[in-house]
């Protein structure tokens, strides 16, 4: 029994070892996908940081977001930074948040929503440290709205909060 027990404590701590090179590896990989990225080099960056992305790594996904809605380093496509960029706010990542705001005022990869906006550039205000920014955006798109908009969007807003940003769509 006693040598049984010293066999699967070995199991363990081996497993243990694996998994934290595994994290160690795939933070070396997303800095030099980062450092790609402020580097310019765009290609690169989207072949690195895309395995993180579809394993659910939420900076990747929107570092992927990003690539797509500038056509940098790949082709443009708004529908595909569209995904990337749920994807990512699903995990409560602000930026992401605020750039699917975005992508419904202007109609990016989308049909133009005002009220999703409103919820997205709500959503992000309040997760973000500081928030100005988004909440000047959300402020500017008011101008657009009708009160009972407003409304809509502050209610979808709280709902998909409550919802730990799930099913927001």
């Amino acid at each position: 029994m006693n040598q049984l027990l010293k066999q699967l404590l070995l199991v363990c701590v081996c497993l243990f070892a694996l998994n934290g090179w595994a994290i160690a590896d795939s933070m070396s990989i997303k800095n030099d996908a980062y450092r790609a990225l402020t580097a310019g080099n765009y290609a690169k960056a989207e072949k690195l940081f895309r395995p993180l992305a579809e394993q659910g790594d939420a900076d990747a996904q929107g570092y992927l977001g990003f690539l797509y809605l500038e056509g940098k380093g790949v082709i443009q496509d708004y529908k595909e930074a569209f995904k990337w960029y749920r994807l990512a706010a699903e995990q409560g990542d602000v930026d992401a948040q605020m750039r699917l705001g975005t992508m419904y005022a202007d109609g990016l990869g989308v049909p133009q929503n005002l009220v999703r906006a409103h919820m997205w550039y709500n959503i992000s205000a309040v997760n973000e440290k500081d928030g100005k920014v988004t909440i000047s955006m959300r402020n500017d798109l008011v101008q657009q709205m009708t009160s009972a908009q407003i409304a809509k969007a502050q209610e979808l807003a709280r709902k998909c909060m409550a919802q730990k940003f799930k099913g927001c769509e």
